[in-house]
């Protein structure tokens, strides 16, 4: 039985820490919970801002699944680009990451570490906008390369053509080396115990065979990260498609958070954007519970297996 003083200092240690996260919790509630409680209610309503509300039911989720043309086109565009993004980031930054940590020296792992993270702190809108005017655009660098070597007939408006648009969007970020993604990595590939190296070499375990076998299942913990973010990422982002494509030509790059966004500021149909978002809140919450419910971390399946 524990003393009643060690109680009371326990009890008193317990109640600085509620009182010290109270802050944060406020401000979670009202930056995060509230407008998304907002958002689900303001979803019956057809309103513009400034004006009087009329509640219409299920009738925006209705009208975005069964009416709205654009809906299941950029449903399926929103499906491709994410399938691609996990894709991509689950394999080219993995490989890289893993080129670096096996350098011999800790200052070149060093030296490249810090390269892959200076494009981290450079705006995305800034990126983009490079990829638009510089190597999408009609004198840019992939149509120049092809009229060099005398395949001017290849070159498009990577972007204004309905047959590239959302190719070239799926190429974005080549060679989709993130320095984000190399990092997380980089430090799941650092956090294998030596022994476990050593004794891959003892049985003569090494180069792609201990990378497939060893690494990557001691690393799933970082892949699993990288997924939910990916996936999350590919459902609700926008921002880069409306950099580069504003949705267009047509429909042909629209995706459902794009279509959200133009609904709410261009159309100013406030109920039906937030329709929009609560279903992808949905689907998004769906995967990842999903995700966590079937994709196991390397901890995990070390304490299945002890």
């Amino acid at each position: 039985m524990k003393p009643p003083a060690a109680g009371r200092t326990r009890l008193s240690f317990a109640a600085s820490c509620h009182l010290l996260l109270l802050p944060s919790v406020l401000l979670l509630l009202l930056f995060i919970y509230l407008p998304v409680m907002w958002a689900f209610l303001k979803s019956l309503y057809e309103f513009e801002v400034g004006s009087k509300a009329r509640f219409v039911g299920l009738a925006n989720y209705l009208e975005y699944l069964v009416i709205d043309p654009p809906t299941w086109p950029s449903v399926l565009n929103m499906a491709l680009l994410t399938l691609v993004g996990v894709g991509v980031r689950l394999t080219f930054p993995l490989i890289v990451a893993k080129l670096i940590h096996s350098l011999p020296f800790e200052r070149t792992r060093y030296l490249y570490r810090l390269a892959f993270l200076i494009p981290i702190v450079v705006p995305g809108v800034a990126i983009q906008l490079l990829w638009s005017r510089m190597i999408y655009a009609d004198y840019g660098l992939i149509n120049e390369v092809l009229r060099t070597c005398g395949l001017g007939a290849w070159t498009h408006s990577w972007l204004n053509d309905p047959r590239t648009a959302l190719t070239a969007l799926m190429f974005f970020g080549f060679p989709f080396a993130g320095g984000f993604e190399v990092l997380i990595y980089y430090a799941g590939l650092s956090a294998i115990p030596e022994s476990v190296n050593e004794a891959a070499a003892l049985e003569g375990c090494t180069g792609v065979g201990k990378f497939l076998r060893i690494d990557v299942p001691l690393v799933l913990s970082q892949l699993k990260l990288i997924f939910v973010l990916t996936v999350i990422g590919g459902l609700q982002g926008f921002e880069g498609i409306f950099v580069l494509t504003q949705g267009g030509p047509g429909f042909r790059t629209m995706v459902p958070g794009l279509w959200m966004y133009y609904n709410a500021f261009a159309f100013q149909r406030m109920g039906y954007a937030c329709a929009i978002g609560v279903l992808l809140f949905v689907v998004i919450l769906g995967l990842t519970l999903l995700n966590l419910r079937y994709f196991r971390s390397a901890e995990e399946m070390q304490g299945g297996t002890s």
